[in-house]
This record gives C-alpha cells, structure tokens and sequence, in this order.
C-alpha cells in the first residue's frame, strides 16, 4: 500500500539531494579541469606533488558523480541494497573529505615550497628546452613577475651568468636583459603571484566544498530515514 506523507516525502528527498550532489560532481569535475589546465598553462608540472591538488578534485567529482547516480535509482527503485550501499559510500567520502580538509589546513605552507622548487627546476632548463621557455615567458608575461623570489634568482641560472635575465622579464618590451635592475624588470617573483592567485581561488573551492559537505550530510540522514522506512515494510510510491 502506498506511503502517506513523512516516507514518501523522504524518498523524493533523497531523490532530490542526489540530484544536487550530481551536479556537485559534474561542478567539481568541470572545476578540477579547469585548475588542471590553469596551472599546466603556467608551470609545467613536472614534479607529481604539483600536479596532485587538481587531480583529487576531478576523482572527488567523477567519484561524487557516479555515487550520486546509484543513490538516485536506489530511492526511486525503493531498493533497501541500493539505499544503503548508497548511504555507506556517501558517509566514507564525507569522512575522506574532512580528512582532506584538515591535511590541506595542515600543509598549506607546503604548497609555496612546492610551486618554488618547481619554478627554479623550469628555470634552469630554459635554456635546453623550448617548451619549458615558453612556458616560463608566458609565466611571467602574464603574472608581471620574474624569477622565484625575484630577478636575481635568474643570476644563480649557470646559463644567465654574468647578471642577465630573459626578455619577458623587462617591464613595458624595454631591453633590461643584460642590464636588470628595480627599474626596468618586474621585482617581484613568481612564486608570491601564483600563491595570490591561488588564494584567491581557494575560496571558491573551500564553498564548493562547504555546500557539498552540508548536502551530503542532509543526504546521509534522509537515506537513512528511507531505509528504515523500507526494512520496516513501508512500500514508498
């Protein structure tokens, strides 16, 4: 017999929140690309700690995704399996979440060493691989930055010895490589430009990853209610 109001109410509930954590997942996915494509526009990635963040974005979202869509056939399927398969895997990937979070909290500082090695690696390759050159200019190009730290850092680059630095280091297509100094090249570095741009997108993760927590959670309750619901012989319509 059908299902009078609270569980048949719950059952389009959880419905309805796997619909969200779906496009969640598709958000995350997309914004995974994105930061992917972004830093490989701007530093090459050779090291795999550097390329991880983005990575775990787009398993989190592809992971979110698939979850989402078992959820959505168990509650309208009414299939107690389904629904607590559904409520289990959503429960340990709030938990891996929360873990994330504080590991993220915990090595934030790790981030900028990171980005620092990484840059001064590109740099002393630029002058044997074009691809890293490029990638280098542009850098700089587009983050009005020079060096790591600054533009002497390209000093200690055996190939830019004596005091030199490439042209996308001089400010307005002046020629300052081989007379740099505060006022014809950009004076600050790199890896401070990346770490802004960074923070400043952290914000748009850190509330993408708030709402999804706050919706698992309500999901993880109403799945629950529902299979209560359906163990205790209640046939939802």
């Amino acid at each position: 017999m059908g299902v009078e109001g609270g569980m048949k109410c719950i059952k389009f509930l959880v419905f309805f929140f796997n619909f969200i954590f779906w496009l969640c997942g598709i958000a995350l996915i997309a914004l995974g690309i994105y930061v992917q494509i972004e830093l490989n526009n701007t530093l090459l990635m050779t090291s795999p700690t550097a390329s991880g963040a983005p990575i775990v974005i787009l398993a989190v979202g592809v992971i979110v995704f698939f979850i989402s869509f078992f959820g959505c056939c168990g509650a309208m399927k009414e299939n107690y399996c389904m629904v607590t398969t559904f409520a289990v895997l959503l429960t340990l990937i709030f938990l891996v979440e929360i873990a994330a979070a504080i590991a993220g909290y915990i090595f934030k500082d790790k981030v900028k060493t990171v980005i620092d090695d990484e840059i001064r690696a590109e740099m002393k390759q630029y002058r044997n691989d074009s691809r890293i050159a490029k990638t280098l200019d542009d850098l700089q190009k587009s983050y009005n930055c020079c060096g790591a730290f600054n533009y002497t850092d390209w000093f200690d680059v055996k190939e830019f010895q004596p005091k030199s630095v490439p042209p996308s280091c001089c400010i307005n297509g002046t020629d300052c490589t081989r007379n740099p100094n505060d006022d014809n090249v950009y004076r600050e570095g790199c890896v401070s430009k990346i770490e802004g741009w960074m923070k400043k997108h952290i914000i748009i993760v850190a509330a993408v990853a708030l709402g999804i927590a706050f919706f698992e959670l309500l999901g993880i309750i109403f799945a629950c209610c529902l299979m209560k619901g359906i163990r205790s012989g209640y046939e939802v319509m």
